[in-house]
């Protein structure tokens, strides 16, 4: 691998976060900048990476791909960050991957389909077998769903899951009756939402993205469509609540690693120190804020563990203390149902369903 050798005066580790400021997914970014700005202290607090001082640079992820690519690739370059971390989609992260594997190690913390395999791409969000099929297995056994409506944005991650899905629905005895794929960014969700009702579903599978999955609740508010199906998705979090409304939160249930309300010293301990930090107006923390937390710091362990800057370890065997409990790169996915404006975790899904 060859990567930026050279440090400024002020030795520091420049860590480029792409996380997204526009589009469906700025809903999370003041949250992802907040977490970042944290993590960054508490990496520093605790000595920084191999001793140099972290510094967070961020990039608009929510931006088209491409041009995130580019700015990524001119910062590299340029030997202006020495690794590259944040939340952003799958579009983002296969545009990022040809021009950072090789040159700077890449931590993709956020959800996605799975079989990312470039070389210094360390992927730990959660993918659709350890997510979305136990889940579905849960809600069969629990509440009896068993007829599925599939929604999605039209990218990568969506069409990938659903596709996956299909293949879950046979394995465990369930019916797709619908399934529709809408453009990111999408305004008007109340024809999906309708042609849910229609399929007589017992369930919606929400592959949406912020926004996207706001407007789809809300919709489904308006129609009154908590009477007739649950909606499951696995990319929900509290700022998403929030913006959804009380009534467009009722039978949502999602799975992720991590949920702002989960017991736990570690848990317990960051919610403090980000409160500590930003006070108690700041941008709620959320399982997809923490997710920067998570890349960062997963990225810090590995380069301590190879005691150098790149070519760095193998996080197989890798094992951690985080905020989401004690980690072996794989971590434990949980099932929740929203309350309102935050979320009761039901159950710790199985690793493999």
């Amino acid at each position: 691998m060859t990567g930026p050798q050279r440090r400024n005066r002020n030795q520091e580790w420049r860590l480029a976060m792409v996380i997204p400021l526009q589009g469906p997914g700025g809903v999370f970014g003041a949250a992802c900048e907040a977490v970042s700005h944290l993590v960054a202290r508490d990496l520093n607090a605790a000595g920084g990476v191999l001793g140099r001082e972290v510094v967070i640079d961020f990039v608009d992820g929510g931006a088209a791909p491409a041009r995130v690519a580019a700015e990524v690739g001119a910062l590299i370059a340029a030997a202006r960050v020495d690794a590259v971390s944040g939340w952003h989609i799958s579009s983002v992260r296969n545009a990022l991957a040809p021009l950072v594997a090789g040159r700077v190690p890449y931590a993709y913390p956020a959800l996605y389909e799975g079989g990312e395999g470039r070389p210094d791409i360390f992927c730990c969000g959660e993918t659709p077998d350890r997510q979305i099929s136990p889940a579905l297995r849960w809600l069969r056994d629990n509440l009896g769903v068993r007829r599925w409506f599939v929604v999605g944005d039209d990218y990568v991650w969506p069409r990938s899951s659903m596709a996956a899905v299909r293949h879950y629905a046979h394995t465990l005895d369930l019916e797709i009756v619908g399934e529709r794929l809408v453009a990111l960014g999408s305004e008007d969700m109340l024809g999906v939402a309708g042609a849910a009702l229609a399929s007589g579903c017992d369930g919606v599978l929400m592959l949406l993205v912020g926004q996207d999955a706001i407007a789809f609740n809300r919709a489904c508010a308006e129609l009154g469509a908590d009477d007739s199906f649950i909606r499951f998705s696995p990319l929900m979090d509290e700022n998403m609540l929030l913006a959804s409304g009380e009534e467009g939160t009722r039978g949502l249930f999602a799975a992720a690693a991590y949920f702002r309300s989960m017991v736990g010293a570690a848990s317990m301990e960051l919610i403090g120190r980000y409160r500590g930090m930003h006070g108690t107006h700041a941008p709620p923390l959320s399982g997809v804020a923490e997710s920067c937390y998570e890349g960062a710091t997963l990225l810090a362990h590995l380069i301590a563990k190879a005691g150098r800057l790149t070519d760095i370890a193998s996080p197989d065997r890798l094992s951690y203390e985080s905020p989401r409990g004690t980690i072996h790169f794989e971590q434990p996915v949980h099932l929740a149902a929203a309350n309102t404006f935050d979320f009761d975790v039901l159950a710790t899904l199985p690793a493999r369903s």
